[in-house]
């Protein structure tokens, strides 16, 4: 039994340096550089089985004969569920979204665009954020400049495919609207079951406050910064 879980967690270990280097450059990860970069205790050759059976697996791809390992989004899914772990925003990151929630606290339509518009510039992905106070609905995009990096590859009719949801919002509304279990959620490609998506994963956090109802969603490309945007999320639904 021991032995068995020495043997996933060096997986594991693999998988989190694959993933984490991925998102990093965006270009495939080899055995080499595993090895050479972390000090795992294994020889070389058992990285490389460790990598192939990740592969076999389904949380790893690999595109090209010579060229390294990228996860897919089964490896991302299991990285998320499974090995992420929430990072500490900066602390002149805290008081900039502390700042302007409370400055702009009264006036709700400024509230909902100072939100969006924060989590935009500190993740570098589109966010959607939707108020509902009983009386009125509030929602707003922003950040769509960066849809352009989503794809893998420049695909300019993925792009504008992604561009049209966000423009006509109802598709991406009812995903972000849905009944959630966890105050976040993590949609990953095809699991938002929107075929011009599936280069994307979405991330929703909703709570209440001051009796209003918000419902926050980062939109980014399946390699996003998971740990960035779910502590994003976390340190603001945490502001009063």
């Amino acid at each position: 039994m021991t032995r068995h879980s020495d043997i996933q967690q060096r997986k594991d270990r693999i998988l989190a340096i694959v993933i984490g280097r991925y998102i990093k450059t965006v270009s495939p990860v080899g055995s080499q550089y595993i090895t050479e970069e972390h000090n795992l205790d294994v020889s070389p050759a058992t990285v490389r089985n460790i990598l192939a059976e990740l592969e076999d697996e389904g949380y790893l791809s690999h595109p090209h004969t010579s060229a390294g390992r990228m996860p897919t989004q089964q490896g991302y899914r299991y990285y998320v569920d499974h090995l992420m772990r929430e990072i500490q925003l900066l602390e002149e990151e805290k008081k900039r979204i502390s700042q302007e929630y409370k400055r702009h606290a009264r006036q709700l339509e400024d509230l909902v665009e100072k939100t969006s518009q924060v989590i935009s510039d500190l993740t570098h992905y589109t966010s959607i954020v939707s108020l509902d106070d009983g009386d009125d609905y509030k929602i707003i995009c922003k950040g769509t400049s960066y849809v352009v990096g989503y794809p893998d590859g420049t695909d300019v009719l993925k792009i504008q495919a992604i561009l049209k949801i966000l423009e006509e919002k109802e598709q991406l509304m009812e995903l972000i609207n849905r009944t959630l279990e966890k105050k976040i959620k993590i949609y990953i490609g095809h699991e938002m079951a929107l075929k011009d998506m599936e280069s994307c994963s979405l991330a929703i956090s909703h709570f209440e406050k001051d009796g209003k109802k918000w419902r926050i969603a980062v939109l980014g490309p399946t390699r996003m910064q998971y740990e960035r945007v779910v502590s994003t999320l976390e340190y603001i639904s945490q502001i009063r």
